[in-house]
């Protein structure tokens, strides 16, 4: 089994920072991307930023100069979401999502598309 684990919403103030973290628990699973999606109260789940096996990144426009998306390098399987300037707009519950392959054994690999819990930040002061 390989599940994504998050951890560290909670409340923040508007302007204030937030670090959001995801792992994967679970053995020999290799992503292609892992990302970090948002769904607030009535509305629909929307992509805010992506990183790429490669380590490249990508944002939602929302979202740019403001969040980070990042890799721990000692943990391949760890991704943060450093969020800055937050807005109360921001309010959601934020879902790590990945995609990639999960060795089954010696000659075969299974794709696997995993979905965290959910973790709710909520921007208020």
């Amino acid at each position: 089994q390989v599940r994504l684990v998050e951890s560290g919403g909670g409340l923040v103030q508007p302007g204030g920072s937030l670090r959001l973290s995801c792992a994967v628990d679970g053995s020999n699973f290799t992503y292609y991307n892992m990302d970090w999606y948002r769904q607030a109260p009535g509305k629909q789940r929307d992509l805010v930023a992506t990183i790429l096996h490669n380590n490249s990144t990508n944002y939602a426009d929302s979202v740019k100069g403001r969040f980070t998306i990042s890799r721990d390098n000692a943990k391949t399987n760890t991704v943060y979401l450093q969020m800055n300037s937050r807005k109360p707009e921001g309010t959601a519950v934020y879902y790590c999502h990945a995609e990639g392959l999960k060795a089954v054994d010696a000659d075969t690999d299974r794709f696997l598309e995993l979905w965290g819990q959910g973790t709710m930040v909520t921007v208020s002061s």
